[in-house]
C-alpha cells in the first residue's frame, strides 16, 4: 500500500520535472534550437496545427532556424503564425524556405528571461508539493482506515519527503543550468 502510495506521487513528480525541462525549452537563449518554435500553431485546414507538422524546422548556424514548409501555399501562414508569437522573430522567406534569424538578447531581456524561468520553476516546485500533500493524505486516509500502522503512516510520509526533496533538487539543477545559458555572451 504504501509502496502504491509512494510510485504514484513518484510518476507524478517526474511529470511535473519533464513538465519543467519542456517550458525551458521554450525559452530562448540565444542560439538557435529548433524546440524554440514548438509552442507555435498555424491554421491549416481549419484547424491549428504545430509548426512541426506543417514543415520541417532545422538549424541552419548558431542564430538562425529555418522552416521548410510542405505545402507552398502555407508560407505566408507559418511567417504570420511566427511573427504573432511572444518569440519577437522576423522571419524571411525564400520559396518554400523561411529563414529566421535570431536577434542577439540585450542584457534586459536576459534578466527578464531569468525571471520567467525563475517562475515556471517554482510553478514546479509547488505542483511538487502539491503531490506531496495528496500523497500523506492518502497516507492519513489509509491509516485512519487501520489498512496501515501509525508507524507505516510516519515511514511512507519520510518516503514521500525524500522523493519529494530529490525531484525539487532536479528542479533547481535545471534552474541553473538555464541561467547560466541566458547570461553567456
Amino acid at each position: 500500500m504504501i509502496n502504491e502510495v509512494k510510485n504514484d506521487a513518484q510518476t507524478r513528480m517526474g511529470k511535473s520535472v519533464e513538465a519543467f525541462r519542456n517550458q525551458l525549452a521554450k525559452i530562448r537563449t540565444g542560439r538557435a534550437h529548433p524546440s524554440l518554435l514548438d509552442g507555435i500553431m498555424v491554421p491549416y485546414y481549419g484547424s491549428n496545427t504545430p509548426i512541426r507538422q506543417v514543415g520541417n524546422v532545422s538549424t541552419e548556424d548558431a542564430r538562425t532556424l529555418t522552416v521548410t514548409v510542405f505545402d507552398a501555399s502555407l508560407i505566408k501562414a507559418v511567417e504570420k503564425a511566427i511573427m504573432g508569437s511572444s518569440l519577437g522573430l522576423n522571419p524571411m522567406s525564400a520559396g518554400t524556405v523561411i529563414r529566421i534569424p535570431l536577434p542577439p538578447l540585450t542584457e534586459e531581456r536576459r534578466r527578464d528571461l531569468i525571471k520567467i524561468v525563475r517562475g515556471e520553476a517554482e510553478n514546479s516546485r509547488i505542483a511538487i508539493r502539491n503531490v506531496r500533500r495528496d500523497a500523506n493524505n492518502d497516507l492519513k486516509i489509509l491509516e485512519k482506515d487501520k489498512d496501515i500502522s501509525e508507524d507505516e503512516q510516519r515511514i511512507g510520509e519520510e518516503l514521500v519527503q525524500k522523493t519529494t526533496n530529490d525531484h525539487i533538487k532536479l528542479i533547481e539543477e535545471l534552474l541553473v543550468v538555464k541561467e547560466a545559458e541566458l547570461l553567456e555572451v
